[in-house]
């Protein structure tokens, strides 16, 4: 089952998110900034400030208070451009597994669209987000076959860090095992090799 809901926290920033720095009055000053491995950022006139595990809030009234000495009755906003630190990956039965960043709330409906939805082969009641959470592992099962039925109970927004695995159905899975069982098998028998065959006819 999914968790319960929990109140909504404000994004905190992390290494290498990009911020959009604005401020004012004119001549405005408008920069896009990486944040460093270090967790800082460099600004304009006052150089860097610390942005790691901050909201986009409090790095801009950091960055006011600091270049109030350079700028009179400075007005500064931070925006979060792009959120390379808050990732997800998508893996098993879907058509592209992949890692993507999460640059808003993402609930599980659109993050296996982004990765072109199950294949045909998947176990879709039985879908598993992987979470994290301080020093254990929580696993929450979403049925997506009751979802597309409009049950939206298992479709749980996503956190930075989760693990989405879209198992094979059973039928998938023993044929997944045959396979791989075989595989010596053919190449014993000569599937996909070179093989020297020798035609008996009859004579000595």
């Amino acid at each position: 089952m999914p968790p319960p809901p929990a109140a909504a926290q404000p994004y905190t920033v992390g290494p290498p998110d990009q911020l959009t720095v604005t401020i004012l009055p004119e001549p405005q000053i408008t920069r896009e900034v990486v944040v460093r491995p270090d967790g800082m950022i460099s600004v304009d006139l006052i150089g860097d400030i610390p942005a790691a595990g901050r909201t986009t809030a409090d790095i801009a009234a950091d960055i006011e208070k600091r270049i109030g000495r350079y700028k009179r009755d400075a007005r500064v906003t931070v925006a979060l451009k792009s959120s390379l630190s808050s990732q997800v990956t998508v893996l098993g039965e879907v058509n592209r597994p992949s890692t993507f960043p999460l640059a808003r709330e993402t609930r599980i409906t659109e993050a296996l669209g982004t990765v072109g939805g199950p294949t045909r082969f998947a176990a879709a009641s039985r879908i598993r987000v992987i979470r994290h959470q301080g020093e254990g592992t929580s696993v929450f099962t979403v049925n997506l076959d009751a979802i597309e039925l409009g049950d939206l109970s298992s479709n749980m927004p996503l956190q930075g860090g989760d693990i989405v695995y879209v198992p094979p159905t059973a039928i998938a899975s023993i044929g997944y095992g045959l396979q791989a069982a075989l595989f010596p098998l053919h190449q014993l028998l000569g599937f996909g090799a070179n093989v020297t065959t020798t035609v008996f006819t009859g004579g000595l």
